[in-house]
Parts: C-alpha cells; structure tokens; sequence
C-alpha cells in the first residue's frame, strides 16, 4: 500500500510557474528595446507634422545625417562593447578621437596651406596620416589596458584619467587651434556613404570574432567569471589589455573617418562621443542576452565561483598546463 507521502498531492510549487509567466520569460530584451525606440520615432513623428508640418523620418537629407552620424559613433562603440563585456568601462573613447583626429590631420595637410603644422612633411601619402592617427588610439588603449590589468586600477578611474589626459593633449599639439585642409585622398576616407560601409564591415567582423573565436570566448569568460577564467588557463591580464587596444584602435578609426569628412580637426572633437558609445552598447547588449551567450560557452551566472570553467570552452587543452597565475591561485 502506498505511504501517505507517496499519495501526497504535487504542490504548486513544484510544478513550476504557470504557462503565462514561462511564456513572459521568453520575450526577449531585445524586442522591448526595439518597441522603445518605435514608439520615440512616432511621437517625434507625430510632432514633425504638428510643429513643422513635415514628416521626422521620412526626411532623406535628415535620415542621411543620423545615419552617418551613428555609423561614427557605431565604430566606437564597438570597441566600447567589448569592454563592457569584460566588466569594465571606457571613459576615454571621445577624447582618444579627439586627441588622434588632430595628430591624424596634422600629418594629412596639403601643401597648398601655408600653416601646416609640418611644413615640410605635407602631402604625404594617406597611409601616413592614417597609420599616426591609429598608432595614436592604439597607445590610448595601451594605456588603459595596462593600468587597469596590472596596477588593478577599477575601469571608470583610469579611463577617466586618460580622458583628461588625451583632451589636454588634442589642446596642447596646436595650442587650441585646428588643423585642416587636408589632401583629397584623405578627405575621400570620410566622403559619402563610406563611414556607412566602415562601420558595417566593423561590425560583421568583431560579431564573427565575439561570437566564432577564441578571442571572444575568452572575452565574455572574462567578463561573467575573472576568477574561474583564470583559473581555468586564461591570461586575463594579457586579454584586458587586448580588449582596450582594440578599444582605442576603434576610436582612432572614427576619429580619421569624422576627420576625413569634416575636412578639420579641432581639440573638442568628439566630445560627448564616449556616452553615446557606452549607451550603444548598453543597449545592443543587455545583461540577459549577455547571460544568454555566457551560457552557451559554459558559463553559468549562477555557478560556484570558485568552480573553473570547462577548458574547451576558453581555448585551453585539457592537459594544458595551468600558467604561474593560475597555479599561485589558493584553492
């Protein structure tokens, strides 16, 4: 005969939330973004035909201008993304394109204007002014990876520190004034719709890299667990600096590309630029997506965090040896 405790009836608690709230759960985060920002477009829309008596977003020469003036913002953003898929922020990316846009153009200037910065180094061929203008966000990003890896400084200090320092530096190089008239291979950098195409590339190639390689497993590792990612092989010091040198390389590349178009570089540029970028990825990556990924990779936001990850989801051999860090960890 059956005890009692075999005929008791299953409570509803363990019988799970109900269908309607399961089905809830499954609504995406991206979607109520996406429903956010239609129903800004129709308000706006509604308040073009009130005010202006046109329309807001069927405007070509207005949808142009939001276009490329995302797709700037856009490449830095990109690298401002995989920061914060790390745990960390960049302060910095708006002052890195000021900074590179005006070291950028001082190598890009043509002959014809009689006060270059360097009168005898214009009419250079545009892979100068453009490998300066990276080399310049990639030592920003440097900076900042290394401060942050090694010295343990939090993210939003050394970032901020390095926007200070990389607008005071745009201001110093020509004592506040701007530098233009650049050579028409530099200005075709930025003409058209090629910031559009820049930005589209960008994006296809650092989604392929987060989402198909090594690099951004580690990344998102890194990000959900730093303890269990370097206890399970992963050179976490080496990967921030990585991460925040593609961070400052991306801002140099926006930095040329506004450069190129507006045909000058002043010391304000890019201003405001790097909370645009953290509020674009902010929004193009909720946390729950971001969980979401972590999950397939084996990555659980509720696991022990002492419990190191699976090795072949970061890359690291089975029988890999574990480096000095991981060894000197205290288990």
């Amino acid at each position: 005969m059956p005890s009692e405790q075999t005929m008791a009836p299953v409570s509803d608690a363990a019988k799970g939330p109900p269908v309607a709230e399961r089905q809830r759960r499954r609504w995406p985060a991206e979607l109520n973004v996406l429903a956010g920002l239609i129903i800004i477009a129709l308000i706006f829309e509604a308040l073009g035909w009130i005010f202006q008596g046109q329309s807001f977003l069927i405007n070509p020469a207005r949808l142009q201008i939001v276009i490329l003036q995302v797709s700037i913002v856009g490449i830095i953003a990109v690298g401002v993304t995989q920061v914060v898929i790390t745990g960390g922020i960049d302060l910095s990316s708006g002052s890195v394109v000021g900074a590179s846009a005006m070291i950028a153009m001082s190598f890009a200037q043509a002959s014809t204007y009689a006060r270059a910065v360097y009168p005898s180094l214009t009419d250079m061929p545009v892979i100068v002014p453009i490998a300066v203008g990276l080399a310049c966000g990639l030592v920003g990003g440097l900076i900042n990876g290394m401060i942050i890896a090694y010295t343990k400084i939090p993210p939003f200090i050394a970032t901020l520190g390095m926007m200070v320092s990389a607008r005071g530096l745009a201001n110093w190089y020509t004592k506040g004034q701007p530098t233009s008239f650049p050579t028409e291979a530099y200005t075709g950098i930025g003409s058209g719709v090629r910031p559009v195409i820049i930005f589209v590339c960008i994006a296809i190639l650092f989604q392929i890299l987060l989402r198909y390689t090594l690099y951004g497993k580690r990344t998102y590792a890194i990000g959900s667990n730093e303890y269990a990612a370097r206890v399970s092989g992963i050179n976490v010091e080496h990967h921030l600096v990585l991460v925040y040198a593609i961070a400052g390389l991306l801002s140099a590349v926006a930095a040329i590309v506004v450069s190129s178009r507006n045909l000058t570089a002043q010391a304000g540029m890019g201003f405001g630029y790097e909370l645009d970028a953290i509020a674009m990825a902010v929004i193009g990556a909720p946390p729950r997506r971001r969980h979401h990924r972590l999950g397939q990779i084996g990555v659980d936001q509720h696991h022990d965090p002492v419990a190191p990850l699976p090795a072949d989801a970061v890359g690291v051999p089975a029988d890999h040896d574990r480096s000095e860090d991981a060894r000197a960890v205290d288990l």
